[in-house]
């Protein structure tokens, strides 16, 4: 088998059934599998997947386990050559998987690839390609230096501005919605860290790639769409749990003496409400819905959620 897709579910019953949909088309000529793990959702995702799509391969958690343990959940019943980390919140383009495998065996130094990601109106997501946010790295980034000296080697590192948004070429991280490895580095390096639960594992990660002499792309020539932010609210506990991931990446890489520690604290703590303070798609006026759905029950959840006239 050539590649498994592993696709973490938590509550986005509607973002799931989109994505495993544009999966499915992908992986039409790719011998694959795709492995749904639920995180114990409150809603009905568990059923749409039984009666939707009842050849995927469903694992149901009876608690909310987080990304890093769910998805580790997920590789563990893979038998792909090759393991796809997805959000649900995603649809990739039907060219996706041929065009990432055929560059992933074209290289021999290969940790982790990406592609480009899109949001929901067309807009390129600059975090689908990054540096490794040490303390000054994110302080080019809360600060705004980035966007001072895009070009700059030394102030542009954040969004790894050393490649263009069409360029092919080495970052340092890749983010967690979209990520293809092979199996078997994945398992080398024991997957996810589960200290974390919810942020900062792709960065982790992506950093113990390069660590293992490895290299991590970001590949141009294909995008997925990620609706990304829909099912999380930014809220007090968001910002401790961003920062206290943050913290725990640091810790963990990072000789720590007590300058560095209170400039560490100090930077988590600018990054996590620069996180806050970005905007998420809902917030854009928007001034006409198309709705394509079989679900009479969908319509009607939309039109008491924006009135009839969408």
């Amino acid at each position: 088998m050539k590649i498994s897709v592993i696709i973490l579910n938590y509550n986005v019953r509607y973002f799931l059934e989109l994505c495993v949909l544009s999966v499915q088309k992908a992986l039409e000529n790719i011998d694959a599998e795709i492995i749904v793990v639920d995180n114990n959702s409150p809603d009905d995702s568990c059923a749409m997947m039984k009666s939707r799509f009842p050849e995927v391969t469903l694992i149901e958690n009876k608690t909310n386990a987080g990304f890093p343990k769910g998805n580790n959940i997920g590789v563990a019943q893979a038998k792909g050559d090759y393991v796809c980390i997805l959000n649900p919140d995603t649809v990739v383009a039907e060219d996706t998987f041929e065009k990432i495998l055929a560059f992933a065996e074209s290289k021999t130094d290969l940790g982790i690839v990406g592609c480009k990601l899109i949001d929901g109106t067309g807009n390129f997501l600059p975090e689908c390609k990054r540096g490794v946010p040490t303390p000054f790295v994110a302080f080019t980034k809360v600060t705004g230096l980035y966007k001072v000296f895009p070009k700059s080697q030394r102030f542009g590192k954040y969004y790894a501005e050393h490649l263009e948004e069409n360029q092919t070429g080495k970052v340092d991280v890749l983010v967690g919605a979209f990520m293809v490895m092979q199996r078997a580095l994945y398992n080398q390096l024991h997957g996810f860290d589960e200290a974390f639960f919810m942020y900062g594992e792709d960065i982790d990660l992506s950093y113990r790639s390069l660590l293992s002499g490895k290299n991590n792309y970001y590949f141009s020539e294909t995008m997925v769409i990620h609706y990304k932010g829909e099912s999380t609210v930014k809220d007090k506990k968001y910002l401790n749990s961003f920062q206290k991931a943050m913290e725990l990446f640091y810790q963990k890489h990072f000789q720590v003496s007590v300058i560095f520690d209170l400039f560490m604290k100090t930077g988590a703590h600018l990054f996590s409400i620069a996180k806050k303070n970005q905007k998420s798609i809902l917030t854009r006026k928007v001034y006409q819905y198309f709705l394509f759905s079989e679900d009479q029950n969908l319509r009607i959840k939309v039109e008491n959620l924006l009135g009839k006239k969408w």
